[in-house]
């Protein structure tokens, strides 16, 4: 099943065996596309996230493919609204992350792009730790109001390049990202967008997120940068 993406682009619902659970997904991607963006929700998101889907939505305008998946089966989804404690299972998070990117590698329509992944909140932790996990296959990580710093001791391993993106009210998460610059070994680079608070919901500045990140996944997936 498909229906068309806001870019223009058809999306597809898809389904992913990861971990030992299905997980369902949106796929979409542009002709021509030469990377491909893997999606890790976190804190509660899904893949039905407006702000992510408006970053995807953008990404897919650059030439990149995109794919949203959700990390938690329903199931685990209604556990961890009660409890929340799932979205902070790094570990848990970054398996699925892994066997979706296990998926790309050998699915027909993907397997010759390059993969960049794109984490918010918790998501980023497992998508740094899916990247040292599978370094051959990503090109690429973007932080979007992430908690890089719960990766621990790995984040000295990550090779892929790493963009770190904080708004500029959320003090706490920009320490906290500060700190995990200091410890990865690559290209890196912290952006602040001055006046955003964690969830960049004031005027313009999601679409600050979304240029930056487009940038980043371009230069690093593509064989030239926009």
């Amino acid at each position: 099943m498909s229906r068309a993406a806001g870019s223009g682009t058809e999306e597809h619902l898809i389904q992913i065996r990861a971990d030992s659970v299905t997980l369902e997904g949106s796929m979409a991607i542009p002709e021509a596309a030469e990377g491909i963006c893997l999606f890790a929700h976190g804190s509660g998101s899904s893949r039905h996230s407006p702000r992510n889907r408006y970053v995807a939505q953008v990404l897919q305008e650059g030439g990149l493919a995109t794919l949203l998946i959700d990390l938690l089966t329903a199931a685990e989804e209604e556990a961890d609204k009660r409890t929340g404690h799932l979205r902070f299972d790094i570990d848990l998070l970054a398996r699925r992350l892994i066997g979706a990117t296990d998926w790309l590698l050998q699915h027909a329509e993907t397997e010759r792009l390059d993969i960049g992944y794109f984490g918010a909140s918790t998501g980023a932790a497992a998508a740094l730790i899916a990247a040292v996990e599978r370094p051959e296959a990503v090109g690429a990580v973007v932080s979007r109001g992430g908690r890089a710093d719960l990766a621990g001791a790995i984040l000295s391993r990550v090779t892929a390049p790493v963009l770190l993106i904080v708004g500029g009210d959320d003090l706490q998460v920009i320490e906290l990202n500060r700190q995990a610059l200091d410890q990865l070994p690559g290209e890196k680079r912290l952006e602040i967008i001055p006046g955003a608070s964690h969830l960049f919901e004031e005027p313009g500045a999601l679409e600050a997120v979304a240029r930056l990140a487009r940038h980043w996944f371009q230069q690093y997936l593509t064989s030239g940068a926009g």
